[in-house]
């Protein structure tokens, strides 16, 4: 009898602690999705039915009148912003009162390898940021570029072999490896091997970073749920040791100096020897109200969390998109002899030879890639946390700390108010001389204002650089296996947006290279 007493009261508390915020939007007349008990409005995403993109996407569309709309995670208030002035001031006018993800649930406790510049909030991220800025000027990014020509000829390499024997390749595997090995040389100066190995290590730590598992869905529910007693739950815990190993392992080749190899790691070590790095805080305030002075030193824990985000950022999201479109190029022959033909004039200008100038010039493969990018951007959505209450003026709504607040790029990139016929593959929507206002805010594929990604610069050289290499020597093509030309989207990926079943594809030599 006690037993049950005891199951009945438990029942009745997790009852109303779930219910406790669920009348949130309607106190505040906003339209909103009912939600589920425990769940909120992601229960799918729990069950690995649906990415969490596609939900924000479904929500998008399903209200096509309203400028924001209410949802729940799990039993966390949040709110979907439709109307591009709104976005603007999310990201960057109002940042102050925006500046956290919110992603991680408790700010707190984050685990080792996500105290990152992806994953930090508050003053740990502008302490991040700002030391890590100048890994990405321009002068940076010419400098690596040979290392981006040898694994670009790798890449050559391999897909020679696949068209040779006139079997279909997973572009995506194909891509990853490219970006992987890229990474390795430019972050690490190591030479990953995953062009040239089936089981490369450095090929194997990335699938296991984005595999999103059952395991992980529970792991996600409970931090959702009940982010208190799941403190102790780690999402990539089981990838620590390999990382730390890997990170203490070049460290102790350089003998914990930078080895003039300009790559990440050396910059991480600079850092450290610069010693304390200090900026304004942006949630602390002095008595007399002006902001306090945050300060940070950085230890091998956090260089390896550093090393972690640079490596998973940087090959997965290039990854996604450049076979995303090359699988488009299949689909469409017409603009794939576009691109080459651009390829070709522009090589022929540098004796045959990729370069840093010349990919600079291939605008029309730019206007591709970005293409690309808009059907199916690698990240499908922005999230933002409220950092202290705050009101959407012409709205008359006030919302209070610790909402959440999506901007679903998937949905606004893809939205007819904003690119005519949006279903259509076609690069010319990006040629400056068909700009327009319209589309301001709502192409955000690298997201936008200071927490932008920091990376984009190198992102899209590697991937052009990638591109061209492939489209220079081989024309691609569907094979019997490849997706339609809207492919299925894999429902178990979270943060990076992935295809269901890879993308095979067929690889030709081209008879003629001018």
């Amino acid at each position: 009898m006690i037993t049950l007493v005891i199951v009945f009261i438990t029942f009745v508390v997790l009852y109303f602690y779930n219910k406790r915020s669920f009348n949130y939007w309607a106190k505040r007349g906003v339209k909103f999705e009912k939600p589920i008990l425990f769940f909120g409005n992601i229960l799918d995403t729990y069950l690995l039915r649906k990415s969490i993109t596609q939900g924000f996407e479904e929500l998008y569309k399903k209200y096509p009148n309203e400028k924001v709309v209410g949802f729940f995670r799990s039993t966390t208030p949040g709110l979907l912003i439709r109307d591009p002035e709104l976005v603007k001031r999310v990201l960057i006018t109002d940042f102050v009162n925006f500046y956290e993800r919110g992603i991680h649930p408790d700010k707190k406790s984050l685990e080792p390898l996500l105290s990152n510049l992806f994953f930090a909030e508050g003053d740990l991220w502008r302490l991040l940021r700002q030391r890590m800025t100048p890994a990405f000027t321009s002068g940076k990014l010419k400098a690596m570029f040979p290392l981006i020509v040898e694994r670009a000829e790798q890449l050559q390499a391999r897909t020679l072999d696949a068209a040779r024997n006139d079997r279909a390749i997973d572009a995506r595997d194909l891509m990853a490896r490219y970006t992987t090995d890229f990474i390795g040389a430019c972050g690490f100066g190591l030479d990953a091997g995953s062009l040239n190995e089936e089981d490369s290590a450095f090929r194997k730590l990335g699938q296991n970073i984005f595999k999103f598992d059952l395991r992980l869905g529970v792991v996600t529910f409970l931090k959702d749920t009940f982010p208190n007693a799941s403190r102790n739950l780690k999402y990539v815990g089981h990838l620590e040791n390999q990382v730390f190993s890997l990170v203490n392992e070049i460290q102790k080749q350089r003998n914990y100096q930078p080895s003039n190899r300009n790559d990440f790691i050396d910059l991480l070590l600079e850092c450290k020897q610069k010693g304390i790095i200090e900026v304004e805080s942006l949630e602390k305030v002095k008595p007399d109200g002006t902001p306090d002075r945050a300060t940070l030193e950085l230890n091998d824990m956090l260089i390896a969390a550093q090393v972690f985000v640079f490596f998973a950022a940087g090959f997965e999201t290039s990854s996604s998109a450049t076979s995303f479109t090359l699988h488009k190029l299949a689909h469409h022959p017409d603009v794939q002899r576009k691109v080459q033909k651009e390829i070709d004039a522009v090589l022929n200008k540098y004796d045959n030879k990729l370069s840093y100038d010349a990919v600079k010039e291939m605008t029309y493969l730019e206007w591709t890639f970005r293409e690309g990018l808009r059907m199916f951007p690698s990240l499908g959505y922005l999230a933002r946390k409220c950092s202290r209450k705050y009101t959407f003026s012409e709205l008359d709504l006030t919302i209070d700390e610790g909402v959440m607040v999506i901007i679903p790029v998937q949905g606004l990139q893809n939205d007819p108010q904003y690119f005519d016929n949006p279903t259509e593959f076609r690069p010319e929507r990006f040629d400056p001389k068909n700009s327009s206002d319209t589309n301001k805010y709502v192409y955000l594929p690298f997201g936008d204002g200071p927490r932008a990604c920091i990376g984009e610069r190198l992102g899209l050289m590697q991937s052009l650089a990638g591109m061209a290499a492939i489209l220079s020597r081989f024309n691609v093509e569907l094979a019997p296996e490849s997706h339609p030309i809207h492919p299925p989207v894999e429902t178990k990926f979270d943060v990076v947006q992935s295809i269901e079943g890879g993308l095979p594809l067929l690889f030709r030599e081209r008879k003629k290279v001018v």
